[in-house]
This record gives structure tokens, C-alpha cells and sequence, in this order.
């Protein structure tokens, strides 16, 4: 379950460091009632990032596939050797 703190909560660092890495989970933070920031530790965040760029390709793949710009695995390795020599 998301943690959600209003802002004024900001002020005790420590514990907000320590929830973000016992958590593994992003805390947001309210200003006003309403969101304003995510705070995250940086492990929560690379491991983000790495599955946004994953989920990207995985997009761009299956646009390609339907869009038929793809080849078999023969041409595939065939360009491989040929471009690296082998």
C-alpha cells in the first residue's frame, strides 16, 4: 500500500530515508491535500526506470511486428556475421 505524508512531515529526514528503503516503494507527498512530490530511494527508482525502458522496447517491438519490420532469425544471424566478420 502506498505511503502517502503531507509535506510538512519533510522536516524529519531520517525517518523518511529509512522508510523509503525499508519500503522499497515510492511515499508521496501532499501539499494541501492534494499530491505534490514522490520521494523514492535511488534502488526504487533505477529499478523504475530499467522496467519503463524494458516496457518501452517491449512497445516497440510489438509495433514492429505489427507493422511487419522484422525478419527471421536466420537473415537476422546471417547480417550478425557478416557485419562482425565471422
Amino acid at each position: 500500500m502506498p505511503q502517502i505524508m503531507p509535506i510538512r512531515d519533510l522536516k524529519n529526514t531520517a525517518e523518511i530515508s529509512a522508510i523509503c528503503h525499508e519500503k522499497n516503494e515510492p511515499i508521496f507527498i501532499t501539499k494541501n491535500g492534494y499530491g505534490d512530490m514522490v520521494l523514492m530511494s535511488m534502488e526504487t527508482y533505477e529499478k523504475a526506470l530499467y522496467l519503463s525502458n524494458i516496457y518501452g522496447k517491449l512497445e516497440e517491438a510489438k509495433d514492429d511486428i505489427k507493422n511487419k519490420r522484422y525478419s527471421s532469425v536466420e537473415d537476422a544471424v546471417s547480417r550478425i556475421k557478416e557485419k562482425h566478420g565471422l
